[in-house]
């Protein structure tokens, strides 16, 4: 079978920097399993997926555009330090889930001074170009539920009431 819109994927994955640092890899979380065309992935690591089949790889590097954009300033908030009252040991550089009116996002913790803590919520990738390197494990038709919720369903059902 070949990857195509509402098929489930599942790949073997490294995100470099063009330094080649590793920044996330399927070494360490287990493989990427997501449904093809529903925007899981970077549209133009998708895009050149289309039409591939098992055991293939592929190796990309993509311009900061086509991965995850370029660096927003209006993406740094200063907050104050209180509201970082039950984080334990906070340091710069620190990876947060912060939420906000649409959702918890992750952000970094970029500086920390007596009154504010300034906080980042751009990729830590964003206004970089990137390597990715994958190879396809598994292609599968998507269920209609899992179409219809637009995610994967790695154990039958998702529990959620959609």
């Amino acid at each position: 079978m070949k990857i195509d819109k509402n098929c489930v994927v599942e790949l073997d994955y490294k995100l470099m920097d063009l330094a080649e640092q590793t920044w996330e890899s399927s070494d360490e979380g287990g493989p990427w399993i997501y449904l093809h065309g529903h925007g899981e992935l970077m549209p133009a690591l998708e895009k050149e997926l289309i039409g591939k089949g098992i055991g293939q790889k592929l190796k990309l590097e993509l311009k900061a555009e086509e991965a995850y954009g370029q660096y927003e300033q209006d993406l740094c908030t200063q907050v104050p330090k209180e509201a970082f009252g039950e984080v334990k040991n906070l340091t710069e550089g620190m990876r947060l889930a912060a939420e906000g009116q649409d959702g918890v996002h992750a952000v970094t913790v970029k500086s920390i001074t007596d009154e504010f803590v300034t906080i980042d919520a751009n990729h830590p990738l964003a206004g970089q170009a990137v390597k990715v390197e994958v190879k396809i494990l598994s292609v599968r038709e998507a269920s209609t539920e899992e179409i219809s919720h637009g995610h994967v369903h790695q154990h039958g059902s998702c529990g959620n009431n959609h």
